[in-house]
């Protein structure tokens, strides 16, 4: 930045904002948000609590949304465009999902307040979306209004964010700048047969560098351990602890089949005798009335495939009239122990936790009980004092899942003031 300027904050303006994780980012780094919008009720009440009251709450493809923004043009635009569509996670997902084009909302306002960067984040879905041609549909659009554009696959754990989470970020600009992404600060130190792993050569421009060892969850979160949950904020010494919130409907045991199952053996069974009946999947998803549930029965594609649950596998049967084969192995239950060490939803205490979703929370490492709203936001790197304002537990945990890690927004938003 111009010793000219360097007294005056260069200007963001922020594109489905959610609960600000981007923004904050970008406010540590020196950056002034003059104008944010998110279309949730309760991320725009947490945002105007703990950032600002620029937001607007609305949804940008409204003209009376898109008149709102400022006339000053910022010196950035950020967003991380809604990714239902793109995600993994989303199985139904389609390059013809609408909300897959919502980032052309994004061109929109760069074309109009041109800019001299823009920052966009998604999931790593977006990569393998329509076999990679969504993403170069994504970057020619934003070529076509003058951008040089570069997009990078970024795990959060490697840039000392306490959290296994890969996001695509997509930086451009047009002041004929090189985008430079900021190079890892940390990695995995943990031994592999009682040996170190090799340093992975991720190093543009410093092979030597010296890297810290991947941030554990126990690191950033044990001391909430023993504090009480509550939907009121707690004294702990000189701290108040906001939002130490969470669902205590975790039990010892569940129920379980009593014999090993192959899922993909199951997928291919039931998509034989699919075809074989003649039924379509989006008929039997009426009949069963499920938006997409019924379908994941039918194929494998990201592991992606279910079984039935056994009322479901009943049902299935009358349906499609399949035999006997697995009758057996899919209906046959038992109340089985919880092992921590087997169960998906148990967050990493030595590592760096699995990735905060947008949906339930994992089950704490070693308490009945799951992640709290405070421990999600922790792991995310919000502040001790960012105060989450929501309708429902749920209703937190989603914007908190949704966001940018704050500390990682900060880390790209330093490379990109530097530039300015």
């Amino acid at each position: 930045m111009s010793k000219k300027n360097r007294k005056e904050k260069p200007k963001v303006i922020s594109l489905f904002a959610g609960a600000g994780g981007m923004d904050l980012g970008f406010i540590k780094a020196g950056f002034e948000i003059i104008w944010a919008n998110d279309f949730d009720a309760d991320s725009v009440k947490t945002y105007s609590k703990n950032i600002g009251d620029h937001i607007i709450l609305g949804d940008i493809t409204k003209p009376s949304i898109q008149k709102s923004i400022p006339k000053i043009k910022p010196d950035v635009v950020i967003g991380g465009f809604p990714c239902q569509g793109f995600s993994i996670a989303n199985l139904g997902r389609s390059e013809k999902d609408e909300r897959n084009f919502l980032y052309k909302q994004m061109i929109k306002v760069i074309k109009k307040t041109q800019p001299k960067y823009f920052v966009a984040e998604n999931v790593k879905g977006i990569l393998s979306l329509g076999k990679g041609k969504v993403i170069e549909l994504i970057v020619k659009d934003f070529r076509k209004i003058g951008y040089n554009v570069n997009y990078k696959l970024i795990n959060a754990a490697n840039y000392g964010i306490p959290q296994m989470r890969e996001r695509v970020f997509i930086i451009g600009n047009r002041i004929k700048k090189d985008n430079l992404f900021p190079l890892p600060t940390h990695r995995d130190h943990h031994p592999i047969n009682g040996k170190k792993k090799k340093q992975p050569d991720l190093f543009e421009k410093d092979k030597k560098a010296d890297l810290k060892n991947w941030v554990s969850t126990e690191s950033v979160i044990f001391d909430l351990k023993d504090v009480p949950i509550s939907y009121d904020p707690i004294k702990k010494g000189n701290k108040t602890i906001y939002n130490h919130m969470a669902d205590t409907n975790v039990h010892d045991e569940f129920w379980g089949r009593k014999f090993p199952v192959n899922q993909f053996h199951i997928c291919d069974y039931l998509k034989k005798w699919r075809k074989k009946s003649g039924i379509s999947v989006k008929k039997i998803d009426q009949i069963f009335g499920y938006r997409h549930t019924a379908g994941h029965w039918f194929r494998k594609d990201n592991n992606s495939g279910s079984i039935p649950n056994p009322s479901d596998w009943k049902r299935l049967k009358k349906i499609i009239k399949f035999d006997d084969k697995y009758d057996k192995q899919v209906t046959t239950l038992v109340k089985k122990k919880i092992k921590f060490e087997q169960s998906l939803r148990i967050q990493n205490w030595d590592r760096p936790s699995d990735t905060i979703t947008a949906t339930s929370p994992e089950i704490h490492p070693n308490l009945q009980r799951r992640m709290s709203v405070r421990e999600c936001a922790t792991i995310q790197t919000f502040p001790e004092d960012f105060i989450f304002e929501g309708s429902t537990f749920r209703s937190m945990i989603k914007q908190i899942g949704n966001a940018v890690p704050v500390n990682l927004a900060e880390l790209i938003a330093k490379k990109i003031i530097k530039e300015l």
